[in-house]
């Protein structure tokens, strides 16, 4: 064999290597899919709960599902981006005479297992301004993050109605001019 030949051959053996090399590394840095299924359950069970709480009308308790820096985006109001503004916004809601229910339909866990999110539906009644109750039904989504602690909370919370949007009063009695 010529000595052309030869070289011909160790570079191809050469390039196979660096090839096989190649993929074995590419290989090893892949992340082996984390089993997220037991980390959905405990956001489903700490979502369940959470309307449980909010049922009994206790607030700080309901709030608590909150990690500190999370916000809220209430439907029709300014985001919430603080603890006391969103203790505010359930004080408002959890009020004798109001009942709130939520149940979840998914939730889904990163492959990292530290973030999540659910959505689902509720159900609102309230007491309009004459003292009937109305009763409002519609969808969330809310973001949960494992905190340092290995706990779940919530960082981002947000709902709004499947209802039509009602115009106020003042527009609709401009229509009618």
């Amino acid at each position: 064999m010529s000595s052309v030949g030869n070289k011909e051959k160790i570079s191809r053996v050469a390039l196979c290597g660096c090839v096989a090399a190649l993929m074995f590394g590419v290989g090893c840095n892949e992340k082996t899919p984390v089993d997220t299924r037991a980390e959905e359950q405990t956001v489903r069970d700490l979502d369940v709960q959470w309307a449980k709480t909010a049922a009994t009308r206790d607030v700080d308790a309901t709030v608590a599902y909150y990690s500190d820096d999370a916000t809220v985006s209430p439907p029709n109001e300014a985001l919430a981006t603080t603890k006391a503004a969103i203790r505010a916004g359930w004080a408002e809601l959890l009020t004798p005479g109001n009942d709130i229910s939520w149940q979840p339909s998914k939730v889904e866990v990163a492959s990292s297992g530290d973030m999540a999110y659910s959505m689902g539906s509720y159900t609102l009644t309230m007491k309009d301004a004459q003292g009937n109750p109305v009763t409002d039904h519609g969808k969330y989504t809310e973001i949960w993050k494992k905190q340092a602690d290995g706990k779940w909370k919530t960082v981002a919370d947000m709902w709004n109605s499947d209802l039509p949007v009602v115009a106020p009063a003042s527009a609709a009695s401009a229509k009618g001019k």
